[in-house]
């Protein structure tokens, strides 16, 4: 069974495969939270602070554990992808590519997800335990805790390993300043990296890393500049397809 992937995909999620945020779940219901925690987003993506540090204010300020019927409500007025990152993923997982997000949002987020059918089911998940359910049948079978930004790329090799797959076969994808360590590791190891919807933050890293991004996709954005939901909203993922073909040799 370990055998039968031809290659790894590690994707990080906010802001990447969909427009949402880590946090969105608490600002929608505690809308006067919403400055604060965008605060605390831009930090730690932008590494100013650690993503212990973030999970630990955002504790401070949640007035309310986040219920699985908050989480539900949320997700049925708000969920939302961008154009082919479903059918991208269903072609991966035809295809044989092992695809896992790897993100630094709640895995009860994706419990819920998956149990409402919003997204293909996935063979493996890393995502932050702040927020967690019981488990369910629709839950991925392997699930990793992203406590901190150096996780992400912990967390890669750790399903590398246990599907005996070498980094030559492995696509990383990410915006933020907050994926910098994950391509770092990538760049070192022979990945390929891809930046989708690429912040500033991920810009400057890379440049003070000597890091070289093998693909920029979507919007690029520049230092300052507001993000464009309507431009990210035109580009269609399934565009992605001829480079990883390329890159894992199909």
């Amino acid at each position: 069974m370990n055998q039968r992937y031809r290659g790894i995909i590690s994707s990080d999620w906010s802001q990447c495969l969909s427009p949402s945020g880590p946090f969105d779940v608490i600002s929608f219901h505690y809308p006067d939270l919403k400055p604060q925690l965008s605060g605390i987003f831009k930090n730690y993506t932008g590494n100013i602070i650690s993503l212990s540090e973030a999970y630990k204010q955002v504790r401070s300020l949640l007035p309310l554990p986040v219920t699985e019927e908050h989480m539900d409500t949320y997700l049925d007025q708000h969920f939302q992808l961008y154009h082919g990152v479903a059918d991208l993923i269903e072609w991966c997982l035809g295809e044989k590519i092992l695809f896992m997000i790897n993100t630094t949002n709640v895995q009860g987020y994706f419990q819920r997800v998956f149990a409402k059918g919003l997204l293909p089911s996935l063979p493996a998940l890393s995502a932050h335990p702040m927020i967690r359910f019981p488990s369910r049948k629709t839950d991925p079978p392997t699930v990793y805790d992203l406590l901190e930004i150096h996780d992400k790329p912990k967390n890669t090799v750790a399903l590398m390993k246990s599907h005996h797959i070498g980094p030559e076969k492995v696509i990383l994808v990410g915006d933020s300043g907050g994926d910098g360590p994950h391509f770092e590791w990538g760049a070192k190891v022979g990945a390929t990296l891809v930046a989708s919807m690429p912040k500033w933050s991920l810009e400057i890293y890379c440049k003070k890393k000597k890091i070289l991004v093998n693909k920029k996709f979507g919007v690029l954005y520049s230092q300052g500049e507001e993000r464009d939901l309507q431009r990210e909203m035109q580009f269609d993922f399934m565009d992605l397809v001829p480079l990883i073909s390329e890159s894992l040799n199909l």
